[in-house]
């Protein structure tokens, strides 16, 4: 969201992440959208800095409200149905989180926007997606990055890194790869959902995942 500065909201950069999830939308694909917040706080970083941890869990699960209302704006340009349901009530913004009304909207073609993590402190956005997705009954989290996919490290980094086409979950935590945390990760594992990693930046990737092209990484089991 923040583009190329990472910080702040980025218009274009809200603005193509919108053309993609609205090219797929019109293909008849039910989406459901985590967010994370880190374009305007970091929970975490600022808990090392000397914050109290629950504190600054809590501005960053509004920071994720905020990114999220900014996408859901840019989404109604394209004329998708959307709605943000927040997992902490603030009923002037958004709908409060009700998994049957969640999955109603979904059935309805609405683009459903979940914000605010889990609603509780300790709880990464890794984990919100991971739980959300279970309790949708989605069919899979496409987790879209800066990268094309898995490496063994840092691509931005190190020219060396080595790319994965497919992982185990059990892989992913082993050799702590940081697709995820390892609490999302166990959750995949545990309800069998696959999990996804392309390059959101690249043009018609988000369509080319649905379609089940081989492109980034996919998680699986054994």
């Amino acid at each position: 969201m923040g583009g190329s500065n990472k910080l702040g909201i980025d218009p274009q950069t809200v603005d193509q992440i919108s053309r993609e999830i609205a090219e797929i939308a019109h293909m008849g694909v039910q989406i459901g959208i985590i967010i994370g917040g880190g374009n305007i706080f970091r929970g975490l970083s600022a808990s090392a800095r000397g914050m109290d941890r629950v504190t600054a869990d809590y501005m960053g699960m509004l920071a994720t409200v905020i990114n999220s209302l900014a996408l859901q704006d840019y989404l109604e340009r394209y004329e998708l149905d959307t709605r943000v349901m927040t997992a902490i009530k603030m009923e002037e913004l958004a709908e409060p989180f009700i998994r049957r009304r969640a999955i109603s909207h979904l059935e309805n073609n609405k683009i459903v926007i979940f914000g605010a993590g889990t609603g509780n402190p300790y709880f990464t956005t890794d984990t919100a997606a991971a739980l959300r997705a279970i309790e949708i009954e989605a069919d899979a989290i496409l987790k879209g990055t800066r990268v094309d996919g898995v490496y063994d490290k840092d691509p931005e980094q190190y020219d060396d890194a080595i790319k994965f086409d497919s992982l185990s979950y059990l892989d992913v935590v082993n050799k702590r790869l940081g697709v995820m945390d390892t609490t999302a990760v166990t959750l995949c594992m545990e309800n069998e959902l696959p999990i996804l990693v392309f390059n959101l930046k690249v043009h018609g990737n988000f369509k080319r995942v649905i379609l089940g092209e081989s492109i980034g990484t996919k998680v699986i089991g054994e």
